[in-house]
């Protein structure tokens, strides 16, 4: 699969396809492999600073589920934060 066609997923647009490319995530089997906190740490430990966890975490985690990254709970939301190290 090419690096694009992560933009096939929802919530994956070309801006978000290119950095994750930078971290050597070019498939949607990359993604799944790393986890979306993962994923989400390895993005801000390469641009060195947290970015938002909405246009990140959530929409790489409703990428993985194919839901838009609104549509988590808070609870699912809170959940997704502590695994990603945000909030303890």
């Amino acid at each position: 699969m090419k690096q694009s066609e992560l933009t096939q997923f929802r919530n994956i647009g070309k801006t978000v396809a290119k950095r994750l490319a930078s971290i050597n995530i070019k498939t949607f089997d990359d993604l799944a492999k790393v986890g979306s906190a993962t994923a989400y740490q390895m993005l801000s430990a390469d641009t060195g600073q947290r970015l938002p966890v909405c246009y990140y975490l959530y929409s790489l985690e409703g990428a993985l589920q194919d839901r838009h990254w609104d549509d988590f709970s808070e609870e699912e939301k809170y959940q997704l934060r502590v695994a990603a190290g945000v909030v303890s």
